[in-house]
């Protein structure tokens, strides 16, 4: 009788363990469903800020570009008394104005 007690107290120990651990696995299941869905939105947001990258990377060549071929076509050079300064265009136009300002 008195072993009887004894395991039945050890079985009521074992349960009780057993229903803590699935609590603990149930909250490990959905704390790892929340971060594996912030993992992919971090990974979404990654490759959009590469993409964005590569697109300024583009754009950056290509308007280097645009200044040296202007550059290079223009046989006149602005006077060393000059400064150039760089406008965004109120048009809409994306790429910028050389304009010529005269020092004072």
């Amino acid at each position: 009788a008195e072993k009887n007690l004894k395991l039945e107290e050890k079985i009521t120990m074992l349960q009780q363990q057993n229903e803590e651990l699935r609590a603990r696995i149930e909250q490990n299941t959905v704390i790892t469903r929340q971060l594996s869905e912030e993992n992919a939105n971090l990974q979404e947001y990654v490759e959009k800020e590469v993409e964005e990258k590569k697109k300024l990377s583009r754009t950056n060549e290509e308007l280097l570009w645009k200044l040296q071929e202007g550059d290079a076509a223009s046989p006149v050079k602005p006077p060393p008394s000059s400064s150039t300064s760089f406008y965004h265009c109120s048009s809409g136009n994306s790429f910028p104005a050389k304009v010529r300002t005269l020092r004072r």
